[in-house]
């Protein structure tokens, strides 16, 4: 079978390639780079074909489609400042980009299309653990056009008989996590901060929680969507578990210190994961204690990533509370 993924380059995608290429298929990754690395896919780049190029423009990109089985559109901006700085750019590509590629996608026949959504659309939920069937409460641009994204997605489903599911991803972690933005990666963040000997930024009183869900659960989980004959139906991916920012820090082991609250950040994110366990029998099989461990087994990844103090952060978070904290 041949499968492409768009974001393959990405943290979430280059692991989803690594699982692809150990399952024995052919693998076509479409990747502008804005924010995965070519680095991610080196030790496979001689068993894939890497196709650079921009899916909020049409181009000769489509052409990669024909003959194509299997879909998995992972390509989009990240991180919530940006978003709110640059919303064109996000519209860009989580909206258009998305549109451009289930158009591809309904024009080539593919036979399954898997789309990664985000568990940011919920907002600031009213029930934990979060199903599926939750109110959607965007708080920023990031989380608005992934949400659109995935009504494309779906429409496209119901109107084209386009064989589709659609993910909602929880606090994804694990080893080529992002080692950029000051929301998202909360443990490029703290690697990063822990290399440099600096103590680790935690926002609020850190008694917070988070459903950290290790990436190759996340990509098993990806996979285990696209092999079922399951369409037009959005599913949670998470640990099963939530865990505290404070735990987590002591689990990385470091110092430690306080920057203040912001709005817009639920204080938990839990995944109600029953309905893929039960539709899609996928089960996460990495416990926080070993993701961390696996990630400080790998930590000079984040060796060159930049070092936020409570300042820097502050400075850049200046347009969050600006217009966040309106709400």
């Amino acid at each position: 079978m041949k499968i492409i993924v768009t974001g393959g380059a990405g943290f979430i995608g280059s692991h989803l390639v690594d699982l692809l290429i150990a399952n024995k298929f052919d693998v076509i990754v479409l990747d502008n780079f804005s924010t995965g690395r070519r680095a991610n896919l080196d030790h496979v780049k001689d068993k894939i074909q890497l196709v650079e190029c921009d899916l909020s423009i049409n181009g000769d990109w489509v052409k990669h489609f024909k003959d194509v089985d299997w879909v998995f559109h992972l390509a989009a901006l990240a991180d919530i400042v940006p978003s709110i700085q640059k919303p064109e750019a996000y519209f860009n590509a989580n909206v258009n980009g998305t549109f451009n590629v289930i158009q591809a996608c309904k024009h080539a026949n593919i036979k399954r299309v898997v789309y990664a959504a985000s568990s940011s659309c919920y907002g600031i939920p009213d029930n934990f653990p979060t199903a599926e069937t939750s109110a959607i409460k965007p708080k920023y641009p990031y989380a608005l056009t992934k949400r659109i994204g995935e009504e494309l997605v779906m429409h496209w489903a119901q109107v084209y008989q386009l064989p589709a599911v659609s993910c909602r991803f929880f606090n994804v972690y694990g080893t080529r996590s992002r080692t950029s933005g000051t929301y998202g990666a909360v443990f490029g963040v703290f690697l990063a901060q822990k290399l440099a000997n600096k103590p680790m930024t935690i926002v609020g009183d850190g008694n917070q929680t988070r459903d950290f869900t290790y990436v190759t659960d996340v990509a098993n989980a990806l996979l285990s969507a696209a092999k079922s004959n399951k369409t037009e139906q959005i599913y949670n991916i998470g640990s099963g578990n939530t865990v505290s920012i404070n735990k987590l820090v002591e689990l990385l082991g470091g110092e430690k210190t306080h920057i203040p609250k912001r709005p817009g950040e639920p204080d938990c994110t839990y995944a109600d994961i029953s309905k893929i366990k039960s539709e899609l029998n996928w089960t996460p099989k990495i416990s926080i204690e070993d993701g961390v461990k696996l990630v400080l087994e790998n930590i000079e990844y984040w060796r060159n990533a930049p070092v936020w103090t409570p300042d820097t952060i502050a400075n850049e978070t200046e347009d969050w509370f600006k217009y966040l904290g309106k709400n």
